[in-house]
């Protein structure tokens, strides 16, 4: 299957748990409930704690204008649960620290904070499966390339329960462009293949 843009929306269906719809980020509406996600504590290692409403548009409306970085919000019965990015490793500064393949694409994944009800079971392992079938499927992709922060311990178990593979820890450079502001990060790097994600061949 070949390389293909983000569709404008998509809908997966996970037994048990409902379904998901995965739509394109619109900077500016979605602007309160985004800058309420990454302003909190327990997303510091999303790197966007200090910004203001204001911030946050302005750094998506610049995602939304790129042919190589897109962001997505993920709802479940029309209420936002995560935020996912996707990216190209070949214009990242990711490529600086593997060797990206074709068919490779790169993703940060955002979970929403639990609401009154407390903890979710279940729901972390479900939008993660939507988000494979997504990009495998929708997209035909042939691996996935995650990078979160070396002291992401959650996030790093979190995609090893999901059939990623741990890579190097390395050290992705600072990017100071006029657009854009990135400092030093160290990452865990990880992969995940079409076979780990559908182990029955014919599911993937």
């Amino acid at each position: 299957m070949s390389e293909q843009r983000p569709a404008s929306e998509f809908d997966h269906t996970v037994p048990g748990f409902g379904t998901v719809r995965l739509r394109p980020l619109d900077p500016e509406r979605d602007a309160d409930t985004v800058h309420s996600w990454v302003a909190a504590e327990r997303a510091a290692f999303w790197g966007m704690t200090g910004l203001t409403r204001a911030q946050v548009a302005e750094i998506y409306a610049h995602m939304a204008g790129l042919d190589t970085h897109h962001a997505h919000l993920a709802e479940k019965d029309g209420v936002p649960v995560a935020l996912l990015q996707t990216y190209e490793p070949a214009a990242d500064r990711v490529s600086e620290c593997y060797e990206a393949r074709p068919g490779d694409i790169g993703v940060h994944v955002l979970l929403a904070p639990a609401g009154p009800e407390g903890r979710r079971p279940g729901w972390t392992a479900a939008l993660l499966s939507t988000f494979t079938v997504y990009l495998f499927r929708a997209l035909g992709r042939r691996r996935v390339v995650v990078d979160p922060d070396v002291r992401n311990t959650k996030a790093i178990a979190r995609f090893r329960r999901q059939g990623f593979e741990l890579g190097p820890v390395v050290v992705l450079p600072e990017i100071d462009l006029p657009e854009v502001y990135l400092p030093a990060k160290h990452a865990q790097l990880a992969f995940l293949t079409r076979p780990a994600a559908f182990p029955d061949p014919g599911a993937g």
